[in-house]
């Protein structure tokens, strides 16, 4: 069984800008119940299907398939929830370690989120400058529930 052991955190400043290429995401989900996600995601020319358990700590089952991009696009177009997440994604190695941060778009814009993907929940690292308040724990952050309820509404 496939596990995601990631922490997440908000950004602040502009200091991280510049220190790692972007990609764009546009994604969608079929469900977004808490005991699972299936999501669908373009990157580039590429498509996928994410299918996520439910969350306890730091760690969850996740399964991810490559799909092809035309099928990504439809579902996306005709059978997500909305809004979509829409965002770029920015790779920063620091370290044995590699920062994703999301500088969302759309409904979620203005918001801009750190993960790191962990061996195990206790693994030790150290913080770059710009990394924030830790929102691991914090359901809002999840990207499936900022469909449901957008950075722009709270």
């Amino acid at each position: 069984m496939a596990k995601e052991i990631e922490r997440k955190f908000l950004v602040k400043g502009d200091t991280w800008r510049g220190q790692g290429g972007g990609k764009r995401y546009r994604q969608g989900y079929l469900s977004t119940v808490k005991e699972r996600t299936v999501r669908v995601r373009t990157v580039g020319d590429q498509g996928f299907i994410t299918i996520k358990g439910i969350t306890v700590g730091a760690t969850r089952s996740e399964y991810e398939y490559e799909i092809p991009l035309a099928d990504a696009n439809e579902m996306l177009d005709r059978l997500c929830e909305r809004p979509l997440i829409e965002k770029t994604r920015y790779r920063i190695t620091r370290g044995s370690v590699v920062w994703e941060i999301d500088e969302f778009e759309g409904e979620n814009r203005g918001l801009i989120v750190a993960e790191v993907e962990l061996k195990d929940e206790k693994q030790s690292m150290s913080f770059p400058d710009w990394i924030g308040q830790e929102v691991t724990d914090d359901p809002r952050y999840f990207n499936a529930n900022l469909v449901a309820r957008p950075y722009s509404k709270w």
